[in-house]
């Protein structure tokens, strides 16, 4: 039973931070230690994940069949290869290549020496502060209609770099997209959609890992958070996107500073274990 409840209380977590610019994969590692309950394992994160994809799917279904629509008809009638559709096709594919060359590459330094405390912490301030500093110098100009294959590329360059638990897949899209002159709800948008790739495949790869490897939980337990994360991430995505048209990053960054300074304190103090 007690499983199920922390499974329960992760669902929910994976569910209101995986769209935050706040790191759900630093959620997933830092309360479960601060509980006492230990690492979860990367399995179990990456299955969880697909929850909030489904979200993600079931949100943005027209634009995502209109989409895959599009890019399918504009391989074969070359009328259609200007739409903005078929090149966002182009743009989630190429924009996905990095996060999974470098996933397939570094699979085991990322589920051991990544999962590191010393490191999540470093990295939610790190990033917290690049993501201040691109919300802020960023012109706010350019829409996804604007978008050029190398700037897809670059968002997906910074996709990559939440392999690294912290660091926060949306975190370090809109911090690429701001920088780069892209409105805050127009990144949001390009980066929900840019995730499902990665996540679904990263989900999918590693479900033969439970309940082996490092995971804590077998297959009742991870299917609970799941859906729970499906749930709560459903009504996250609607609050995020209204939410970044009228406000600035900043109460992001401040709790990244705030969550990564306490954990930093506690691991110097003994009280966690990294």
């Amino acid at each position: 039973m007690a499983d199920f409840l922390q499974a329960l209380f992760l669902g929910t977590l994976q569910g209101l931070t995986e769209f935050l610019p706040i790191s759900s994969s630093a959620h997933l590692r830092i309360f479960p230690e601060l509980f006492g309950w230990g690492d979860p394992g990367a399995a179990f994160t990456a299955v969880v994940q697909i929850g909030t994809e489904l979200a993600v799917l079931l949100y943005f279904r027209k634009d995502i069949w209109n989409i895959a629509r599009t890019w399918t008809l504009s391989l074969f009638k070359p009328e259609y290869r200007g739409h903005l559709d078929a090149r966002m096709g182009w743009f989630v594919i190429v924009g996905s290549l990095p996060i999974v060359i470098l996933g397939v590459l570094f699979k085991d330094t990322i589920e051991s020496h990544f999962r590191n405390l010393w490191l999540i912490a470093t990295m939610l301030i790190v990033m917290g502060l690049v993501l201040l500093a691109a919300d802020k110098l960023g012109s706010n100009t350019k829409q996804i209609k604007q978008m050029t294959m190398r700037e897809a590329a670059l968002m997906g360059a910074a996709q990559a770099a939440a392999l690294v638990p912290g660091v926060s897949r949306s975190g370090a899209t809109l911090s690429m997209g701001r920088a780069l002159g892209f409105e805050r709800a127009a990144v949001a948008r390009y980066s929900f959609l840019l995730a499902i790739p990665a996540v679904v495949g990263a989900g999918v790869y590693e479900m033969k890992e439970i309940p082996h490897g490092d995971n804590m939980y077998g297959w009742g337990p991870t299917l609970v958070a799941t859906a729970v994360a499906f749930v709560i991430g459903y009504a996250a995505i609607a609050w995020l996107l209204k939410f970044v048209s009228h406000h600035t990053l900043a109460p992001f960054v401040i709790y990244r500073v705030l969550l990564g300074s306490g954990v930093l304190a506690l691991l110097a103090a003994g009280v966690l274990s990294a």
